[in-house]
């Protein structure tokens, strides 16, 4: 077996608290209470629509128990330390990409996914770019990523474009560094460069302690909010989510969501948590289903297979324990993707409900909040009034506070045909829905099924009750109940 020579990430005093890949499910059917469980962590995670990846090293790909564990149980890979700036332009213009292109040929090979990690980074440099400044360092750092993004174009679902730029602490602002000092437009002009470099891939920011709402990731969101406001193109944000089996998830989820909220996706991108049974297991768990149950959480990186070559080995803190044995934290894991795709409805989840036909969400006009409002199907963009909560009573919620309004129908109405509205929640069986194998939604009162007035698929269709048919514009995806997340049906796009 091959020990690890490369450097291990630098250990954090913060990790014992809360500070979260071109893999597009295709076409899955889930027969709720009736489809087999997934018996592997990638495939489980593909039951909607969600990659489940691992930090491989080059420098292990000589130990075949880790090289098979990594191919049979992920549908994604992360190079550890491969495609940084020190490993890929180890001196000035003059790349090496040889461990790199080992790892992303085996996965390529294998059908996996690939998330790069990461472009521009303060850490990890190599020398001569960390003896340089001011304009030198920008015009290092844009060739770096162009040439780096560049080869490896077509082949990386998602780029960590930029790593670890905010400070730790209460302050919510930039960390300094050399590439900070360049000046405060460092990170659009990364993310701008990228994105001519390779127009197809994910562009993600990656921090850590950014798991709950805090400061720092406030900082980050802010900075979010702005690039989209500009059109900065960015894509995803990247929570990397080292934990220990003490840490307070209490604001996890909320916090993956807003970011969604702002248009971008979610991934939990290095994902570990010190610690040993139950405990360790009951986070890891708690935070698969929250990933599950935001609908832009597009899916989970561990930060390495095995506890034997972890830069945590001390805390045990991977799935896999020293001799590839599968830990209690393993079978959390499978059990909470797997519930991802079927049974269950204890509520809880938060998403957008996607029309199968059309790729359109359902939305309330306006984000208008008077009770009685008829709904429609309109372009998804996550803002709150397409964001519906199933709650632990089989409603649909939309908003929140005095302004919260619950999935019924104009009047109360049972009849096929009748508009679907928002209404002041009152708990009668016209504001239960049921969600059903085939993804079709049927109202609690009347069993008639959500649909698309007419099949339609254009903006502003409405949406009324009608007499189930299975067809696709009364199929939905969305979110189902706490431990399922979004489920996805036969030409769902996410």
């Amino acid at each position: 077996m091959i020990s690890s020579s490369l450097p291990r990430r630098r250990l954090r005093s913060a990790v014992v608290a809360v500070a979260a890949a071109g893999l597009t499910a295709s076409s899955l059917v889930l027969a709720t209470g009736t489809a087999e469980a997934a018996s592997t962590l990638g495939a489980a995670a593909a039951q909607s629509g969600r990659y489940l990846g691992a930090a491989i090293s080059a420098s292990h790909l000589g130990d075949s128990t880790y090289v098979n564990t990594w191919l049979n149980e992920y549908n994604s890979v992360t190079t550890e330390n491969e495609m940084k700036w020190d490993a890929t332009e180890p001196s000035r213009n003059s790349f090496s990409y040889g461990n790199a292109d080992r790892i992303v040929s085996q996965a390529r090979g294998r059908g996996l996914s690939v998330r790069g990690h990461t472009l521009a980074w303060h850490g990890q440099q190599p020398g001569w770019a960390q003896g340089l400044s001011g304009s030198d360092l920008r015009s290092a750092m844009t060739n770096h990523i162009t040439q780096v993004a560049t080869h490896f174009r077509g082949q990386i679902y998602a780029w960590d474009v930029v790593n670890e730029a905010f400070a730790d602490g209460n302050g919510g602002g930039r960390r300094d560094s050399n590439l900070q000092r360049t000046g405060n437009d460092w990170i659009e002009v990364a993310f701008r460069t990228a994105r001519a470099a390779d127009p197809n891939a994910k562009l993600c920011y990656n921090d850590y302690n950014t798991d709950g709402v805090n400061a720092k990731s406030t900082g980050i969101y802010n900075m979010v909010a702005d690039f989209k406001n500009r059109g900065v193109p960015i894509d995803c944000v990247g929570f990397q989510t080292h934990l220990s089996s003490g840490s307070n998830l209490s604001t996890y989820q909320s916090n993956l969501q807003r970011f969604a909220n702002l248009g971008v996706d979610v991934q939990i991108t290095e994902l570990d948590v010190g610690g040993s049974g139950s405990g360790q297991a009951n986070v890891y768990r708690q935070v698969t289903q929250a990933c599950l149950a935001v609908s832009r959480c597009t899916g989970m990186t561990v930060w390495g297979v095995t506890d034997k070559y972890s830069w945590r080995a001390s805390e045990t803190p991977l799935l896999f324990d020293g001799n590839f044995g599968k830990k209690q934290a393993y079978t959390a894991v499978l059990d909470a993707l797997n519930a991802g795709g079927s049974g269950g409805d204890p509520g809880g989840t938060t998403g957008l409900l996607r029309a199968v036909a059309s790729g359109r969400c359902l939305d309330v006009p306006n984000a208008s909040t008077t009770a009685g409002t008829s709904l429609q199907i309109y372009d998804c963009h996550g803002q709150s009034n397409q964001q519906w909560v199933r709650g632990s009573a089989s409603e649909l919620t939309v908003y929140t506070g005095s302004s919260l309004r619950c999935l019924d129908t104009a009047g109360g109405g049972t009849s096929a045909g009748t508009a679907v509205v928002i209404a002041s929640c009152a708990g009668g069986n016209t504001q239960k829905w049921n969600t059903n194998s085939n993804g079709t939604i049927t109202n609690a009162q009347s069993g008639l099924c959500l649909d698309v007035n007419g099949a339609a698929t254009a903006n502003s269709s409405a949406v009324i009750v009608w007499t189930c048919n299975g067809q696709s514009n009364q199929q939905w995806s969305g979110p189902t109940s706490a431990s399922r997340g979004a489920l996805t049906v036969p030409g769902s796009a996410r």
